[in-house]
């Protein structure tokens, strides 16, 4: 996130740290701003997986090709009121100095930079649904939720000018099937990452985390980013929460195969729903294109996403006993992403 001033961070615990406030400035937005909204056609591109697997850096370049209006940190704390905040804030606020994120992986953001906001209404309005006091749960939002969700789109579009929205959400995991059946148009674009270098990674945030200030800790929680840290939640698939130290590598490998055992399942269950091999992304020149033209843009030139040479087999020795399995199944899993992108 940007650095934020003590005004900020008090705005911020004003709307966000409050139900009630949340809700009544989006009412007061859909009532100036949605009749004057664009209609949704449904042609959106919508980014998620499990943390760490790439999300962020491929929502940043498809953002970059200009054909996508998303919610930007500009619009924080008034993310569910867009139009009312661009209103009262001024079109000319600036972008202010890059910074790098909190989670030290060298992505540099500004307030003009695209994030994660919207799991902010569903927090809000469908909370109580999937959020435990120890886990995430999966879930079906009504028909009235998504509608509304649909609404919240069509106001980021009319603030923003653009035809088609881009989200990144990794939380979407939760609400995957009822997302893809709701927005048949839309493609889901799912990052699939080698489990051992992305097992290290969601360990080596949580660690950094766990020594998060209390309002970052307060504005992961806004978020409803329990990913790592103090306040990690893990996915409770069919229930089940992940056994096991989150201190430790096998931890996190649990989650991984438990979040792709769904993915696997959700991606033969839906075709809008499309997997991309992550690190095939890095060093094969061809795929970005496929990407591209699966969700309908030009192959801009890669701006955040460097290609490097091929670089041999991943290190991905473990003596955990569940890296053979999660091994396996993303073999599956990439190389059924480079098959229904014509990769191979």
């Amino acid at each position: 996130m940007p650095d934020y001033s003590s005004l900020d961070k008090l705005l911020h615990r004003l709307v966000l740290g409050s139900q009630f406030r949340a809700e009544m400035f989006h009412d007061i937005e859909l009532g100036a701003f949605l009749k004057s909204s664009p209609e949704d056609d449904g042609r959106h591109v919508f980014v998620t997986g499990l943390a760490r697997a790439g999300t962020t850096i491929l929502m940043r370049e498809i953002y970059s090709s200009g054909g996508f209006g998303s919610l930007t940190y500009a619009d924080m704390p008034f993310v569910l009121a867009p139009n009312l905040w661009n209103r009262l804030s001024g079109k000319s606020r600036a972008a202010g100095p890059r910074a790098e994120r909190a989670h030290g992986d060298g992505i540099e953001v500004d307030f003009n930079s695209p994030e994660a906001l919207d799991e902010v209404y569903w927090r809000v309005f469908t909370g109580r649904d999937y959020i435990r006091p120890d886990r995430l749960v999966p879930y079906v939002p009504d028909g009235e939720q998504m509608a509304g969700y649909r609404d919240l789109v069509r106001l980021v579009l009319r603030r923003t000018g653009a035809a088609r929205y881009l989200s990144k959400n990794n939380n979407n995991l939760l609400r995957l099937g009822p997302l893809a059946k709701a927005f048949p148009k839309a493609v889901i674009l799912i990052p699939v990452r080698d489990p051992i270098d992305h097992s290290r990674s969601l360990l080596r945030q949580h660690l950094r985390f766990l020594e998060a200030d209390n309002f970052t800790q307060d504005y992961m929680g806004w978020l409803a980013h329990h990913e790592f840290g103090a306040g990690h939640r893990p996915f409770a698939w069919e229930g089940m929460v992940p056994e096991g130290d989150p201190m430790d590598l096998k931890y996190w490998l649990t989650c991984w195969i438990a979040a792709h055992r769904r993915i696997q399942a959700m991606e033969r269950e839906y075709a809008n729903i499309q997997l991309v091999p992550y690190g095939a992304l890095t060093t094969d020149p061809a795929v970005w294109p496929a990407v591209a033209e699966k969700i309908g843009i030009e192959p801009v030139q890669l701006q955040e996403i460097h290609l490097r040479s091929r670089a041999a087999t991943p290190e991905s020795e473990s003596h955990e006993p569940s890296s053979a399995d999660a091994l396996s199944l993303f073999a599956q899993l990439d190389n059924r992403a480079r098959q229904s992108l014509g990769l191979n």
